[in-house]
């Protein structure tokens, strides 16, 4: 077959076709390259924004919710004579939009269950157990598996004379019908010797107990490894220090990621990194201050709520006429 020459139709077609078909690869290769550097570039401005947040405190790295909570709580007015010396206060997992509060020594041995409207609705008996000087409550996990578990901290002394201290602990009531049963004692002493103490925390991770003295000019770190006895004294070992002072309660966040506690001077928040322990979270990790009750205030009680959208404060009457409920929600 001749060669058909180049001016011919047939060749001319052929020509454009091969000039598109090239024009066609081109043109796709340059969609497929703006898609990927355009998904990659959204990719690295979140990455970005995220890394910038966090550094700022806006956000954690370990968690989708905000470090930031509000600065004006929500305030709830409790009746006087009600709960009159509050602390320690947890949010109850067995019974929504409840609260458990305990009072210091002088009071019966017994706990208080508030609506977190600040509204007593009934008061629990702790049988066998006596208020030598109750400084804080924790709750979360014990011995049985599925079962909310309350923790109430013998721990105060003001003298220094304690040779033994004492944490019950039983599972937490379903609703207002039960009672208060099966108390256990978990006694202990430190290893360093007699200590006042007000906050206790527990790791729902490990089911550690922690204990936080209150005096020192640097407040000390005790630790009590799951599982404790109820039946030996056991020893509080000493973890290190906290450059705070005057701490009179603590809350470990449900999940055990956050931790805070409060003073007489302010209270502090804290995030925990996969695999810290306590003791280390507290000790590395930067705190950031949150809003509490107002310096003169005896600002006693602190907890995360239920779901940790925010967290309550109760302090002691004092010489107030009435005490509040205080929320401050998550922002």
């Amino acid at each position: 077959m001749p060669a058909l020459p180049d001016s011919s139709p047939v060749v001319r077609l052929l020509k454009i076709l091969t000039v598109l078909h090239l024009y066609a690869a081109d043109f796709t290769l340059f969609v497929a390259y703006n898609l990927v550097t355009k998904r990659m570039y959204h990719r690295f401005l979140a990455a970005g924004l995220l890394l910038t947040l966090s550094s700022c405190g806006i956000i954690s790295p370990n968690s989708s919710s905000s470090d930031r909570f509000s600065t004006s709580p929500e305030k709830f007015p409790i009746q006087a004579g009600q709960v009159d010396e509050a602390s320690g206060m947890v949010a109850s997992r067995t019974m929504d939009g409840r609260l458990w509060v305990q009072e210091d020594s002088g009071n019966p041995a017994e706990i208080n269950l508030l609506t977190t409207n600040g509204k007593l609705e009934k008061r629990f008996p702790v049988p066998g157990a006596s208020n030598r000087d109750w400084e804080d409550l924790a709750i979360g996990p014990g011995p049985q598996d599925g079962v909310s578990y309350l923790y109430l901290a013998d721990i105060g002394d003001n003298l220094k004379q304690n040779d033994v201290n004492y944490i019950y602990r039983f599972a937490e009531p379903k609703n207002t019908n039960e009672s208060v049963g099966g108390v256990e004692r978990i006694s202990f002493r430190y290893s360093d010797g007699a200590r006042d103490a007000e906050a206790i925390l527990l790791d729902p991770q490990t089911r550690d107990l922690w204990i936080v003295s209150k005096a020192e000019e640097k407040v000390h770190l005790y630790r009590l490894p799951y599982p404790q006895s109820t039946s030996d004294v056991i020893k509080a070992d000493y973890y290190g220090e906290i450059p705070l002072s005057l701490i009179t309660g603590g809350s470990v966040s449900s999940d055990g990621n956050e931790i805070v506690l409060i003073s007489y001077l302010g209270a502090y928040h804290w995030r925990r990194k996969s695999g810290q322990s306590v003791a280390d979270a507290l000790q590395k990790n930067t705190y950031k201050s949150l809003a509490t009750d107002p310096l003169g205030i005896q600002s006693e009680a602190i907890c995360f709520d239920k779901n940790s959208n925010g967290y309550y404060t109760l302090p002691e009457k004092g010489n107030q006429a009435s005490v509040t409920l205080n929320y401050y929600k998550r922002l």
